[in-house]
């Protein structure tokens, strides 16, 4: 866009530009997520884009990467909070324009994305090129009372609120002089047998087992952990025989696994299994999935159960400037074939920012695009303390060579050498003197359940975007 210049009264000559201006404005990039494959996409694009070739930004409601697999561990005191979340600004080549907020619906033919801040200020963002990583939320289902009593495991807050919530009931059954309420307060249940639901329910339990030893007045009987899910294997994409190894590493620690249950009704006080189980409980923890950002739906494009149909290359078809990637897209699966589409992993996620970051620059300098291509490495799931179950390169590895495999490969995802060094101090000072069970005690009486963290009312209509952007096209913010 060129810069207006302004003459001097009776001056004849052409306008000289506006000293230390650009005569021509640079591409706009703007990039929705800060998760894997966001900030890889963002990391990318300054180490290869020249300052001069275009403008970058980054929508997202915080200024760090939260680095998501290692949640339990947060929720269960192993790591602090802030070891996992990776600042943005840390970068030695860090120039993106980090907008403090949620995008929460694009106009692709006014190339324009709509953000509500965190001061709940909307406005209006026009890009050349939008990259669509928003992530996911947690996918929950029509059953009475799930979303106004579990808590989820999706964000840091959450897993700060699911470790006190869970101390407290310790507390609480301590000061108890009702058994039922005990007994109540004393039975955790967590829903969802996949990677999350696992980790949480193994770091939970140890975490729990480890503090009762501090309640003399408690049996440690009465503790009961229950992990539940509605498909007949636990975490199936480890193989028949990891899988097992997982059940009986849980089993052996008492948590009890319910195969083809799920919830029927929940309630502050009990939950209601679909085998007609009755659990007093004021602990469910729900990890049943995830499902694309509901701003997905609001571009009006085809989707894949749920995620947005993308090429190899990872553009929307039909769409000028459009990229998706990570949880949000349905990126072919070149390296298995057979329609395929890649799982939504960290590891896929970040291969792909870096893949997108370079079909970006590619295109700016009218170069051909590159497909996505990735062979899965293999999955690492741990358990805590030294049990753990892997499948790096297809090796199934199980105790402590594949705790030494999960711990390294999370610590080497790690993005800056601040999170790997507050990461790998908070392993060891945990390994040498546990945990102090403490709760920090903020918003307390905040119920901290879904309900109370997943904004999914808060996208706009196709129609909503269209009148707020109508007009708007490529204007400057």
């Amino acid at each position: 866009m060129c810069e207006a210049a302004v003459r001097r009264a009776g001056d004849d000559q052409p306008p000289e530009p506006e000293k230390g201006r650009d005569t021509v404005a640079r591409p706009r990039i703007l990039v929705v997520g800060a998760g894997f494959a966001g900030v890889e996409c963002v990391r990318r694009l300054e180490r290869r884009l020249g300052s001069d070739e275009a403008d970058l930004a980054l929508v997202s409601p915080t200024a760090y990467q939260l680095y998501l697999p290692l949640l339990p561990q947060v929720a269960s005191g192993m790591l602090t909070p802030q070891s996992i979340a990776v600042s943005l600004r840390r970068s030695r080549k860090y120039r993106t324009r980090i907008i403090p907020g949620g995008a929460i619906g694009v106009d692709p033919k006014a190339k324009v994305c709509v953000i509500r801040k965190i001061t709940g200020e909307l406005v209006n963002e026009s890009y050349d090129y939008i990259v669509l990583a928003p992530g996911s939320i947690t996918r929950t289902f029509d059953i009475p009372g799930l979303t106004d009593t579990a808590r989820g495991m999706k964000t840091l807050a959450e897993a700060a609120y699911v470790r006190d919530h869970v101390i407290s009931q310790l507390d609480l059954a301590d000061a108890s002089q009702d058994p039922a309420e005990r007994a109540s307060r004393l039975q955790f249940v967590v829903v969802g047998g996949g990677y999350a639901g696992t980790e949480t329910a193994a770091c939970l339990q140890r975490l729990t087992s480890a503090a009762v030893k501090r309640y003399p007045r408690l049996d440690p009987a009465l503790i009961r952990w229950h992990l539940i899910d509605i498909a007949p294997k636990l975490m199936p994409e480890l193989g028949e025989r990891l899988g097992l190894s997982a059940q009986e590493i849980l089993r052996k620690r008492g948590v009890r696994i319910s195969l083809g249950v799920s919830i029927a009704k929940a309630g502050p006080e009990e939950v209601t299994f679909t085998d007609g189980r009755v659990i007093p409980t004021r602990t469910l923890i729900w990890t049943a999935g995830v499902a694309a950002s509901p701003l997905v739906a609001t571009l009006g494009a085809e989707t894949v159960r749920g995620r947005l149909a993308v090429t190899a290359e990872m553009t929307l078809p039909g769409f000028d400037g459009v990229f998706a990637l990570g949880d949000a897209a349905a990126v072919p699966d070149l390296a298995t074939g057979e329609d395929a589409v890649c799982p939504p992993t960290a590891q896929h996620a970040m291969r792909q920012g870096r893949k997108v970051a370079d079909n970006i620059i590619a295109t700016l300098r009218h170069r051909p695009l590159q497909p996505y291509v990735h062979k899965d490495l293999g999955l690492v799931v741990d358990l805590g303390g030294r049990d753990a179950v892997s499948k790096p390169l297809g090796i199934e590895l199980r105790g402590l060579p594949a705790q030494a495999v999960a711990r390294g490969y999370h610590w080497s995802a790690l993005r800056t050498n601040v999170a790997k060094t507050r990461v790998l101090t908070n392993w060891l000072l945990n390994a040498v003197a546990g945990d102090d069970f403490v709760r920090t005690g903020f918003q307390s009486r905040t119920p901290a359940t879904l309900r109370d963290f997943e904004y999914t009312d808060a996208y706009l209509t196709p129609e909503q975007i269209r009148e707020r952007t109508v007009g708007s096209g490529h204007t400057e913010p």
